[in-house]
């Protein structure tokens, strides 16, 4: 049976449907944007709670660099404003919609938030939770909660709203959003050493970390993805942004440091373009392979690339993000999860079945500590289990 979609209008509204599911049924599956439905796991629901009506940028202070909007508001729409401002979100939010067969720009704000949705940039910004500052939000209850709010060095009690960063819509319905913004680069260009093999790239990139060039792009495309991209048998690839002047003496530096190798350089528009594929995956949304990502210190990458047996990957944060086309599978999973153990890592399943995902672990397992306070997390926030049941962790 195909369940309803419940479409509240108001925030009020919102909050009476979640009360009534608490008290009554039904379990809700929460969608904005929906782009993102089959990441995580299989969700437990009766109805779908469509949050596409709480769009809109409701306050933006260019001047504070603070922006609020709408949990159901297009990225697009806020790209495009701050855009007009010279401003940008500094975590690079990343559209995965195409991966899972959803058209390009569909994404919400609150879909980001949720998902934890990051790009090549936090290397140097860090993840979403570093950029959200405040939220409104319904919780299990069916109480509206407004946590942080518009001042960056706001820091009294617990932060919530970085909480809400990488939940999948487990500990409450969001229904705004305030984000901190920053003054986006005048110039962006990337080197590329180009024919290095998988060890020698990734030590690169290791390399170029360290030096005073300050780079905002770290990644690794191994032979089967350069190649196509006349970047020869594998490349390493060193994004530095800036004032003219500042990415000009950047790159003087990165070639004379590396004037061993066959190095080009990428112009503004070829850089945007390129990140723009690292960010979203996007060499493998016409790839039927299913895709993990592992997660392992840059030092570790390569030995972690090596035993997941893949021969498809790409490596980005200079390592310690690995996309990886491998099968959805008992075989694959305890694979992975033996190398997350050695190298004190973690791998979440992207993308696979819907069988897949609930059959395994999409997320690392938890310890059973960890597996305690995420249970208690949940019962604080949704003690009937209404929100998203399931999503992240079976039967929670």
């Amino acid at each position: 049976m195909t369940a309803a979609t419940i479409r509240p209008q108001t925030e009020t509204e919102a909050a009476d449907l979640v009360r009534e599911a608490a008290e009554k049924g039904p379990r809700l599956e929460i969608v904005s944007g929906g782009s993102k439905r089959e990441f995580g796991r299989p969700v437990a629901a009766d109805a779908i709670l469509d949050m596409s009506a709480f769009s809109g940028i409701v306050k933006y202070e260019p001047e504070e660099l603070v922006l609020t909007a709408g949990a159901g508001t297009p990225m697009a729409e806020i790209e495009a404003a701050l855009a007009e401002k010279n401003q940008m979100l500094g975590f690079e939010p990343a559209d995965w919609g195409p991966l899972f067969g959803s058209a390009g720009g569909r994404g919400t704000i609150a879909g980001v938030v949720a998902t934890n949705a990051c790009g090549a940039r936090r290397i140097k910004v860090g993840a979403v939770r570093d950029s959200v500052i405040g939220c409104r939000f319904v919780n299990g209850r069916g109480e509206i909660v407004k946590a942080g709010g518009p001042v960056i060095k706001n820091v009294t009690g617990f932060d919530v709203p970085k909480l809400m960063c990488g939940a999948f819509g487990t500990l409450g319905v969001l229904t705004e959003i305030t984000l901190k913004v920053g003054p986006a680069p005048e110039r962006a260009a990337t080197v590329v050493a180009r024919n290095c093999e998988a060890e020698a790239g990734l030590r690169l990139l290791r390399e170029a970390s360290s030096l005073a060039v300050d780079p905002t792009g770290l990644a690794y495309f191994p032979k089967a993805f350069a190649e196509p991209a006349g970047l020869g048998a594998g490349a390493a690839l060193i994004r530095v942004e800036g004032t003219s002047a500042a990415v000009a003496e950047k790159l003087e530096v990165l070639r004379a440091r590396f004037a061993g190798h066959d190095v080009v350089t990428l112009d503004d528009d070829m850089t945007r373009a390129v990140f723009r594929e690292i960010d979203t995956g996007a060499v493998f949304v016409n790839r039927e392979t299913d895709l993990w990502r592992l997660c392992v210190a840059p030092s570790e990458a390569h030995e972690a690339m090596k035993s997941s047996g893949t021969s498809e990957w790409y490596a980005d944060w200079a390592g310690g993000l690995l996309w990886l086309g491998l099968s959805a599978n008992e075989e694959t999973a305890a694979r992975l999860r033996a190398i997350t153990t050695r190298f004190c890592g973690h791998a979440t399943l992207m993308r696979a079945s819907d069988d897949a995902r609930k059959r395994l672990s999409v997320f690392e397992p938890e310890t059973p500590t960890r597996a305690e306070l995420t249970r208690a997390v949940k019962a604080a926030f949704d003690p009937k289990r209404v929100l998203n049941p399931g999503r992240m962790f079976e039967n929670v």
